[in-house]
């Protein structure tokens, strides 16, 4: 009886050490948002710093494979959104077995600018979010939208 107990007593406590490291793993992007002054201006730039093991997807990986990242800007008649979302860092291309299909990411940090003009004289913000999916070698976890409100 004694040897049972003990049985149970060890699954019980691995399994929940496996519940707390999944836990732990919940969020694995840091998100950081700013505006830099660029001539008439700005330049939105959103960086996500992704921890290891962890990648996250490019907005150009494809619709037949992972949730692309995303990033929408709400309508503000102040800012006039000049180009599309550009994305600066080591992009990575692989053919990835549990989707079947070739797909880009970043690992460690990607950087995503958009350059903007707003009305001149008039202080305002520009808000938004971040659609977004996170894989590893072994899992993906669900697509996450983040929100952000950046003062100009």
């Amino acid at each position: 009886m004694k040897k049972i107990l003990l049985v149970i007593s060890v699954v019980a406590v691995a399994a929940l050490m496996s519940v707390q490291l999944i836990a732990q793993v919940k969020n694995p992007v840091d998100w950081k948002y700013e505006a830099k002054k660029k001539g008439d201006g700005y330049q939105i730039v959103i960086t996500a710093t992704v921890k290891k093991p962890w990648h996250i997807y490019s907005q150009n990986t494809g619709k037949s494979g992972p949730i692309p990242t995303e990033i929408k800007f709400l309508a503000n008649p102040l800012v006039k959104l000049v180009g599309n979302v550009k994305e600066v860092g080591k992009l990575e291309k692989i053919f990835d077995k549990l989707f079947n299909t070739e797909v880009l990411y970043y690992s460690n940090s990607v950087v995503f600018t958009q350059d903007i003009t707003v009305k001149a004289g008039i202080k305002t913000n520009i808000s938004g979010t971040v659609d977004y999916m996170v894989c590893n070698d072994e899992q993906c976890l669900p697509p996450t939208k983040k929100t952000f409100d950046i003062k100009l």
